[in-house]
């Protein structure tokens, strides 16, 4: 890992720039690592898609090596697809196993996931937000949308929203239209944490890499807050960290 990250502020923004996205997930499980050698029983807050998947290949890694335990650690986790059980290969819940859960130490007594294939989407939705709000998770990872979303935040959510069922904008659904393994199609709707629950997190981790996410990394450090780019509503906590490759930085 390069030893010397390129440390930016905007508008007083905590950002670190590395040259590569190997480089900037790297720095990321180390901030990750770090947390739970500190506090073994933390609640992590974890995202799914491509970006955190190299980061979670590290934290494997770190188990392996015995670097850290994850045993203690509680987890949740950012939204679900509506519609999708949590063996089937596309849900969030599949993938969390797949790429972390199943792999490192951690106790699937501490793990919670929503249901995306419950009757009562609603009920469901009422659960999960009692579970979040009952403990604020001490670091919570972010991806970022090129629309500028967190979590399944699209545009124009408001910043007092909690966990919720929406429906997918049309870029969101072309973006993720690739990750799929079984599906023809992404599912149109899903329960998502809201933005207010997002920002009760103690710390936030935003892991941004790639060209296609600079415009949005410029919306959202713009210093303006307006949900027309829901990351720029990050602005309002007090300790949100930006990890941006070259390509993500780029308009900065």
């Amino acid at each position: 890992m390069n030893n010397h990250p390129r440390i930016a502020s905007v508008r007083a923004a905590k950002i670190t720039i590395l040259p590569t996205a190997e480089e900037a997930s790297q720095f990321v499980a180390e901030r990750i690592v770090t947390l739970v050698r500190a506090n073994p029983a933390c609640r992590l807050g974890l995202a799914t898609g491509k970006t955190p998947r190299r980061v979670y290949e590290r934290l494997v890694a770190a188990t392996h090596e015995r670097k850290v335990s994850f045993s203690e650690v509680e987890t949740i986790n950012l939204d679900e697809y509506l519609g999708l059980g949590r063996s089937h290969p596309d849900s969030f819940a599949a993938y969390m196993h797949r790429e972390l859960f199943s792999v490192a130490d951690f106790d699937t007594s501490n793990i919670n996931l929503i249901d995306g294939a419950v009757a009562d989407e609603t009920a469901e939705a009422t659960r999960y937000a009692a579970l979040v709000r009952s403990r604020p998770a001490d670091l919570q990872l972010l991806g970022i949308g090129t629309n500028g979303h967190i979590g399944f935040n699209e545009p124009g959510s408001p910043a007092e929203s909690r966990v919720r069922v929406v429906e997918l904008s049309q870029e969101t659904l072309a973006a993720n239209q690739p990750t799929l393994l079984e599906l023809d199609r992404v599912p149109p709707h899903a329960i998502t944490m809201g933005i207010a629950d997002i920002l009760d997190a103690r710390e936030i981790v935003v892991l941004a890499t790639g060209a296609a996410k600079a415009e949005a990394i410029h919306k959202s450090l713009s210093g303006q807050q307006d949900n027309s780019c829901p990351a720029s509503l990050l602005g309002a906590h007090g300790n949100v960290h930006w990890v941006l490759d070259n390509g993500a930085a780029q308009l900065l």
